[in-house]
Parts: structure tokens; C-alpha cells; sequence
């Protein structure tokens, strides 16, 4: 409930209108924005203090229409039904450029009796497009407060603050919306048999399916016969043709446009970039370029942090007094947590260029493009935007299908979206590419950026072959289609995007790093301890890597591992990395520190030099590539599991997903292993 010193406001409005940028600058936050829908899958909030008031915000996903088509959607719906006396007011956010498009929302929420604040945004794409609003005659159609601003460039954020602290929400004692003259008697007859006094919001009980939640309520009010002639998608349609009627003779009070305004950078843009034969190839141009950048830019960030553990180590080792903890903190710890934190450079320049391209407005183009190819495997554009995310991470891409309507095309998505390489996959795949691929170049790019690549279309791939064999699998009748609109090219905010990966390379460096600590301890544990010869003593200490429990425990594995190519060493990896697949890495580090007969220096070159009893080189091309494909194929993450199961809620396909993805793991791994061997 409100009180006199604390508020709550709502951030409503399309998808892609800069809800999100405004709620960042409001709250000083550093939610990352999307050019796509469906990038805000549940509400966030955030607070800030001004002239002595808290004020908290909540920044509700993006929608076109009170009527929910997705469960994201379901969210705002279900705060401005239901939770009116919650919040202050919404502010709700227009685009300059669909002025027309956002008013139908607009409407509907002024219609509910909810308190609203309009905010035009993005003016001055408007003014480039030689599109002039009378901002003062807007404001006396609607009869609303409106300001006018600039998000990107933080403009009219201060002006929105003073207005919400004053609490210019404006509340419609009349419903702009005239309700049709067939279902008035049924609207007034729940009118009368209940306390409701707003017509509109029984309206919109009888128009909607299921996701506004009371229409069990309002069936309770009428007889068999009533509910039968009540089609709520006919309903929704009537209301939607009549409020545009409506909103056209407001828009050409409101609007004017300079005739014969020259074409604008995007449009000409546009003509190459979703070319249905140029557009793929920029688009594999693009990812060529990134991936060159991961390796070549990393380079020097890299060996500096390589350096720093390997002194660090050196320094323990040297000053530390000579025992267990000696051998913990030098040969485990440090070696542990540097072998991760090393790739954070090509983790961080990898999400740098994903923001950048999803700031300039191009990552909605890659959707379009998309979606025509993306059809005959079961999947829809908006499928692309779990897919592209999970090149960072699964969860939050598993979690954004919340926004595809389609119950089978979602849960094929969910299924798929792990195949795709996540910044998790990034530290084992640029290790092992560095061990089995040379330092060569094809016409100006390095054989290991081609190789990268090729690890990311293969998990590309890969997930449309699944997507197409879950299409057979998975019945609906239901069809999709994808309507979305194409943002205007925008300059990226470089500034603002590094602090973003900034701070996302922390939260990897924070979260990774507690996992490999944690198994940086056990691994030297069981590494430090082995079996004893003297009957007197439980367990023999400080025993030789070879002579542990850790190499027990992984030569006892050898025999299922063995026809991959892989020695017990890469066992207890596979074995540790379940829990995340960056802890292989983690854990080859300390494995190989904690090794005397491996030579001095770097991880990778102890890797390198590591050889079989009988002289091979353990890592040979042929056992690289099966750990490639082991990793691009396996589950490997237990977060992504408990994140499957949360949004299916099923056990079935979780578990058919784990098997499923471990199954065809060991299985192309054997086969790759086998061929190059």
C-alpha cells in the first residue's frame, strides 16, 4: 500500500519502445535493453529517491493489447487487473514513430480506471523522419500529462521524475471505448448482479481466454445459452477495429509530416541487411569478425592474466611454509581459479559485440532473416531470440520462450536451446582449439577463428536437427506466426554497453570462480590423499598424483572413456564439469599443477606436452575434436536442468533432455575419435 514517504509505479508500454532504458535511468540500473520482443520476460523493479520520496519501479514486459497472447504478457495483465490499489499510477511509455500502434494499449489501460503518465519517447527519431507531434494537443485528446523524451540520450528523465513525484497521473472518469450495442445488456446485467462499477473492465472479462483470471467469475453470472454466443477473440477484434477508427482522428489532430522527406539512412540499410541472399552473407561476415576479434583482441588480456596466477602461484608456493596448505593455495587454488578467470577477455569481447549489435537495432533484422528459415524445422523468428541468447547463457534464453505463444513450438525451443555454444562452452572449446589447431591464417583469418565458428554453427546446427525430429514427436495443431516490428539503426552506446559486460563478466568471474574454488579444494583433496601401505595409517598424504584416490577414481572410468580417446585425467574433468562445463578447465589446471612430472609454465603448454605411456600426445587431433564435439553436445549444466524443469514442469522431457544430449555426446565423440584417430 502506498504511504506518505514511499511510491509505486508501473512501466507499461509496446515491446521495444525503451521501457527498459527509461527504468535503468530512473533506478540507475543496469538491466540490459533489447531490439527485440520478448528481451523482458518478467517484471523487474528497481527504486529510487527523490525530494525525500522512495519510489519503486517496476518494469513489466512489453505488450500490444491488454489481452495476453504469451505467458510474459500474462504478467501485465494480471498487475493492472488485479493489483490496482498496489501502485500509484503507470507511466506509460509511446514510441514517437507508432504513435498509432501505442495508443490502442494506451486506451485500454485509461479505460480500466487506471492513474496514467504519458511519456512520447525516441522524439527525435521522429523530428529525423521530418514527423512533427503537437505534444499540447495530444495531451487535451487524451486527457493526460505528457512529456517528451530522449531515453537514449538520458533526456526528459529528470522532467518524469518531478512529474511522478508530484503525481500527475491522470485518472478517465469515462471509458473511451464504446461498448457494442449487442453486448451492452449482458455488460449492464454484470453490472448490476456485482459491485464492479467499471464497464470496460467487465468488457474485458468477457473478451479474454484465460489469462486475466476471473472470467470463472463472470460465467458464474450468466446462464449456458449467454456464454455460448461469447467468442472473445470476435470480441477482442470488434474492440480493436473500433478504437483505431477512434485513434486515427486523434492522430491527424496530433500529427503532421513534411512532404517528401528524403529516405533515411535504415530504409537504404535495410534493402542489404534483410536481403533474402546478402543478408546471410553479412550476417556470417559479422560472426566471421567476432569470433576473429575473440581470439586476436584476448590475446594480450589473456597472457597478462596467465602471467599474474603463475607468479601468484610461484609467490605462494615460495612463502607460504611447506605442507598442505603450501600445496592447497600454490598447486590448487590459484592454479584452479586462474585456469577459468583467463578467459574472461574472450567471454567479455564476445558479449561486447552481442550488445553492440542488439543496441544498433540490427539483432531484430537477424530475427526477420530468421524466421523463414527457422519454419520448417517446428521453430518461429521468435525462436531466434532464445537461440541468439543462449550463445550467452541457457538460462535466461530458456526463460525468454516465455514469449512464444506456440505450446509446442516453445517447448521444442526449450529442448533445443542448450545445443547452442554459451559462454560456458567458450573456456574448453579456446583451450582446446589452442592445443590441436595452428597458428595459421586463411586470406587474413586465423584457422582458430574459423574454428570457433565452426564449433558454433555445428551447436546451430545441431539444434535445428533436434528441433526437427521434436517436430515429429510433438503433436499441436496449433500454428504461429510472427509479427514483430523492425527498430530504426540506432549508434550504439559503447560507453554504457562495457559497463554492462562489465559487470556481466564479473557476475562470470563471481559465479564461476565459486564453483571452481569449491572444486579446486576437493580436486587437491583426493589428489593429496591415496591409499597407505601401513596398516597403522587410515590414508597415506602428499602421495603422487598417480598413486591418489583421484587417479583411482578416474582410471576406474577409463574403460568407457578410453574408446574417446580420453586418459583419466580428462575422466575426472568430464566427471567435475557436470555441474558446469567451465569447471573442465578449472579442473585440468589444477590436475596438471598438481602433477611433478609435468614441466613448469602455462596450463596449456603442461597440456600440450602431456604424453601417453607409449609417446603419443594425449592431446592429439584426433582426441580434440572428440572433446569438441563432447562439449558442444552435452547437457554438462545442472542449472539448465533445474531451469527446464521449471518452465516445462514436466520430468519427462528434463530427463529425455539429459539422456538425450549425454547419449549423442558420447556417441559423436566416439565416432569423430574413431575416424581421425
Amino acid at each position: 500500500m502506498n504511504t506518505s514517504n514511499k511510491k509505486q509505479i508501473l512501466l507499461v508500454g509496446n515491446p521495444n519502445v525503451g521501457k527498459s532504458t527509461v527504468f535503468n535511468l530512473l533506478c540507475n540500473k543496469k538491466q540490459k535493453t533489447g531490439n527485440y520482443a520478448g528481451v523482458t520476460v518478467a517484471s523487474h523493479s528497481g527504486d529510487y529517491d527523490y525530494q525525500g520520496e522512495n519510489v519503486e519501479v517496476i518494469d513489466l514486459p512489453g505488450s500490444y493489447s491488454i489481452y495476453p497472447s504469451s505467458e510474459d504478457e500474462a504478467i501485465l495483465s494480471k498487475f493492472l487487473v488485479e493489483e490496482q490499489k498496489n501502485y500509484s499510477g503507470v507511466v506509460y511509455i509511446l514510441e514517437a514513430l507508432s504513435i498509432k500502434r501505442g495508443l490502442l494499449l494506451f486506451q485500454q489501460i485509461q479505460d480500466l480506471g487506471i492513474p496514467v503518465l504519458l511519456v512520447v519517447n525516441q522524439i527525435d527519431q521522429a523530428e529525423r523522419r521530418g514527423i512533427n507531434i503537437d505534444v499540447d494537443q495530444l495531451s487535451k485528446e487524451l486527457n493526460v500529462t505528457v512529456l517528451q523524451a530522449n531515453a537514449k540520450e538520458n533526456q526528459g528523465i529528470e522532467e518524469l521524475r518531478t512529474e511522478i513525484h508530484k503525481g500527475n497521473f491522470t485518472k478517465s472518469d469515462t471509458v473511451s471505448f464504446d461498448i457494442p450495442t449487442e453486448h451492452k445488456g449482458l455488460v449492464f446485467k454484470i453490472l448490476a448482479e456485482t459491485k464492479e462499477e467499471n464497464q470496460y473492465k467487465v468488457w474485458t472479462l468477457l473478451s479474454s481466454d484465460t489469462y486475466l483470471g476471473k472470467l470463472e467469475t463472470v460465467h458464474d453470472q450468466l446462464n449456458n445459452d449467454e456464454v455460448k454466443c461469447l467468442i472473445p477473440k470476435r470480441l477482442q477484434t470488434q474492440e480493436t477495429i473500433r478504437r483505431y477508427q477512434e485513434i486515427d482522428k486523434i492522430i491527424s489532430k496530433v500529427l503532421s509530416k513534411k512532404p517528401q522527406f528524403k529516405e533515411l539512412l535504415t530504409e537504404k540499410l535495410d534493402r542489404v541487411l534483410v536481403h533474402k541472399f546478402w543478408g546471410y552473407v553479412i550476417f556470417g561476415l559479422i560472426l566471421l569478425v567476432i569470433f576473429q576479434s575473440v581470439f586476436f583482441l584476448a590475446e594480450y588480456p589473456m597472457n597478462w592474466i596467465s602471467d599474474f596466477f603463475l607468479w601468484l602461484s610461484g609467490f605462494a608456493n615460495e612463502h607460504l611454509p611447506a605442507g598442505p596448505i603450501n600445496s592447497l593455495i600454490a598447486n590448487g587454488i590459484i592454479p584452479g581459479v586462474g585456469g577459468i578467470m583467463v578467459f574472461a577477455p574472450q567471454i567479455g569481447i564476445l558479449l561486447y559485440f552481442l550488445y553492440l549489435l542488439e543496441d544498433s537495432g540490427y539483432m531484430a533484422r537477424v530475427i526477420f532473416l530468421m524466421d523463414r528459415f527457422l519454419r520448417p524445422f517446428g521453430l518461429n523468428g521468435k525462436s531466434i531470440v532464445p537461440l541468439v541468447s543462449g550463445t550467452a547463457c541457457a538460462i535466461p534464453a530458456i526463460m525468454s520462450t516465455r514469449n512464444i505463444e506456440n505450446v509446442k513450438e516453445r517447448l521444442i525451443t526449450i529442448l533445443v536451446t542448450p545445443f547452442m555454444t554459451c559462454s560456458a562452452r567458450l573456456p574448453v572449446y579456446s583451450i582446446i582449439i589452442g592445443l590441436i589447431i595452428p597458428s595459421k591464417f586463411f586470406i587474413g583469418i586465423s584457422y582458430k577463428a574459423i574454428a570457433l565458428m565452426a564449433m558454433y554453427f555445428l551447436g546451430f546446427f545441431t539444434s535445428l536437427m533436434a528441433s526437427l525430429i521434436l517436430k515429429k514427436i510433438i503433436k499441436s495443431n496449433a500454428k504461429s506466426f510472427l509479427v514483430m516490428d523492425l527498430p530504426s539503426y540506432k549508434m550504439p552506446l559503447f560507453g554504457y554497453d562495457f559497463k554492462i559486460v562489465l559487470g556481466k563478466v564479473w557476475e562470470f568471474i563471481t559465479g564461476a570462480g565459486k564453483i571452481i574454488f569449491l572444486f579446486s579444494i576437493v580436486i587437491w583433496f583426493f589428489s593429496y590423499i591415496g591409499p597407505t601401505q601401513n596398516k597403522k595409517d587410515f590414508v597415506a598424504t602428499d602421495v603422487r598424483l598417480e598413486q591418489s584416490y583421484l587417479a583411482k577414481m578416474g582410471k576406474s572410468i577409463e574403460p568407457v572413456i578410453a574408446p574417446l580417446g580420453y586418459d583419466w585425467k580428462m575422466g575426472v574433468g568430464i566427471l567435475t564439469s557436470f555441474v558446469a562445463r567451465e569447471v573442465f578447465v578449472g579442473t585440468m589446471s589444477t590436475l596438471y599443477s598438481l602433477d611433478d612430472e609435468a614441466p613448469e609454465g602455462k596450463i596449456i603448454d603442461k597440456m600440450r606436452a602431456d604424453v601417453k605411456p607409449n609417446g603419443e600426445k594425449i592431446y592429439s587431433f584426433a582426441t580434440g575434436i572428440s572433446i569438441l564435439f563432447f562439449y558442444a553436445f552435452a547437457m554438462q549444466c545442472v542449472s539448465t536442468l533445474a531451469v527446464v524443469y521449471r518452465e516445462t514442469k514436466s520430468w519427462k522431457w528434463t530427463v529425455a533432455q539429459l539422456f538425450g544430449m549425454s547419449g549423442l555426446a558420447y556417441i559423436a565423440s566416439l565416432i569423430v575419435y574413431q575416424i581421425f584417430k
